[in-house]
């Protein structure tokens, strides 16, 4: 058997496919498995980083507007369309998984055209163009949101990896706190913006540092692979561990008691299937589903939410400073985001696609 996984760009997408693809190979060793992704996205790093075949298509981003690109749009779909048509016979695809993003609409197109299964899996409250576009065209439709505008839609939450969801933050942690040069004994606040880090996230947490330190909190911040501070945060105790990127996202998960962060769907998932509370600053851009994730974990008590335009040195200070020096409100709003979590949605989905594909 051959899957086919469609999902790039962001971590978002890619990093579902890659449990999925993992979850797949769990229950099948003979499963073959292929991802199709573009040059421009996150998964010409993480998907061989993985293990996993990567063929790469050309992106087709398609305007939010109508603009003089838009005319462009037909032929360099097209196009698309036919590489990805050609990957699907020449690994002679038994089933094609899409999880959104550029790669996906003519992945969706390319499989119809061949007569080959569709999946859609969808992990936002509001669907993009594309996942929107693969529902018209299958009736195998799962979510990650309850919820979801998408017709048809089961929820089994988002595929995540084993590393997170066997994640025990408890008896991890003092391991997790050494790993980053921490101490053990310090209310830990995690502080990142996804995959490409967030300049205001960055910009307001070193900002709070220097009340954040004499509060007696440690703070490990991952800023972003492509970001740069002007002012690092001196030597000094507590720590302030200065981060670019981070590979073992469960260890810092482990360390952490209050996570600083936006509020894409993956990044719920993974906050909820640990465990750990969220300060969540929702991306102003897009359609709003950011805030429609936070919200949802905000009602549960699993976390706190604040507008991009309104967070500041001072909404850390007032907001999530009180959560880190309160041990028994941490334990409250941990208990409050596990009831949220899904952590079988990875073999879940991976049963539907082989009982499909067969």
């Amino acid at each position: 058997m051959r899957v086919v996984l469609a999902g790039g760009g962001t971590a978002g997408h890619i990093e579902p496919a890659l449990a999925l693809a993992d979850a797949l190979r769990h229950l099948d060793r003979s499963v073959g498995i292929t991802c199709v992704g573009t040059e421009r996205g996150l998964e010409s790093r993480l998907v061989p980083a993985r293990g996993y075949e990567l063929e790469l298509v050309p992106a087709v981003p398609l305007p939010r507007a109508i603009t003089p690109s838009l005319l462009t749009v037909p032929g360099r779909l097209a196009g698309a369309i036919n590489a990805t048509a050609a990957i699907l016979d020449r690994v002679q695809a038994d089933v094609l998984v899409g999880f959104g993003g550029y790669v996906a609409t003519p992945a969706y197109l390319a499989a119809k055209r061949r007569g080959l299964p569709i999946v859609v899996h969808e992990a936002n409250p509001r669907p993009g163009l594309a996942n929107r576009l693969g529902a018209r065209l299958t009736d195998h439709v799962f979510s990650g949101f309850p919820g979801t505008t998408l017709p048809k839609a089961e929820y089994i939450g988002t595929p995540l990896r084993r590393d997170i969801v066997t994640l025990d933050r408890l008896s991890t942690g003092d391991k997790a706190r050494s790993w980053f040069g921490l101490e053990n004994d310090r209310p830990t606040l995690l502080v990142f913006g996804g995959s490409q880090g967030s300049r205001s996230i960055n910009q307001a947490a070193l900002a709070a540092a220097p009340v954040l330190r004499r509060a007696g909190v440690q703070v490990l911040h991952v800023i972003g692979p492509k970001n740069t501070v002007e002012h690092e945060p001196p030597p000094g105790d507590p720590q302030y561990v200065l981060l670019p990127y981070i590979d073992r996202m469960d260890l810092a998960y482990a360390a952490a008691d209050v996570a600083l962060c936006r509020s894409g769907a993956l990044t719920c998932a993974e906050l909820t299937a640990v465990g750990l509370p969220g300060a969540y600053v929702p991306l102003p851009y897009g359609n709003g589903e950011q805030r429609i994730n936070a919200e949802r974990i905000v009602r549960g008590g699993g976390g706190l939410v604040a507008d991009d335009a309104e967070l500041s040195p001072e909404w850390i200070i007032h907001n999530v400073l009180p959560v880190l020096r309160d041990p028994e409100r941490v334990v409250a709003m941990s208990e409050a985001a596990s009831r949220l979590g899904r952590k079988d949605a990875d073999i879940m989905l991976a049963r539907k696609v082989l009982e499909i594909a067969r």
